[in-house]
């Protein structure tokens, strides 16, 4: 590894760290806050949860791709991919910031299951941040043993938020109002 990619490295660093943190309390705050006089985006949750669905798939073949030495389709996929996950929460906040909470309503077993699958949903949504940025800019900066050595926790991560998001989507739909 040259001193021009520590370098590199070293310069986004702190703006990994400043958006993997900024980004969830935004967030937080934002659900804080209701537009008033606007009527509830009642339209978006079925389009956010068909991004994060696209997402998986994509996430999917970026993964054969790489593992058939294709990199540029890689690349291409995994920009994509960031893209769909910045579109799904402006999508998931304007959702929120206009319609109360939707209470869940299923009973027994298949309640605690919604919950679970929630929670490590939301969990590991704040924590994907960071581990998708460093492996982002480990990849930029040319850095590909260090980039493989954390993409391999990355991408199982991202895969089960992507596939969880359309699954808490399909498990609370029936009771949107």
């Amino acid at each position: 590894m040259g001193n021009e990619n520590i370098n590199y490295i070293s310069k986004y660093r702190v703006w990994i760290w400043v958006i993997s943190i900024l980004i969830p309390v935004v967030v937080a705050l934002l659900f804080m806050i209701r537009i008033p006089n606007v009527a509830p985006l009642s339209f978006l949750p079925p389009i956010y949860a068909t991004i994060n669905g696209i997402t998986a798939l994509l996430l999917l073949i970026a993964y054969i791709a790489i593992r058939n030495k294709n990199i540029t389709l890689h690349k291409q996929l995994m920009k994509i991919s960031i893209g769909l996950s910045l579109i799904f929460l402006v999508l998931y906040v304007a959702y929120h910031m206009t319609s109360d909470p939707t209470p869940y309503g299923g009973e027994g077993a298949i309640r605690f299951i919604y919950y679970f699958i929630l929670i490590t949903h939301i969990m590991l949504s704040i924590g994907i941040i960071p581990l998708v940025l460093i492996s982002y800019v480990r990849a930029i900066s040319n850095l590909f043993v260090e980039h493989k050595k954390i993409a391999r926790y990355t991408f199982p991560i991202w895969m089960y938020i992507a596939v969880t998001g359309v699954i808490v989507y399909l498990m609370i739909s029936p009771y949107y109002v």
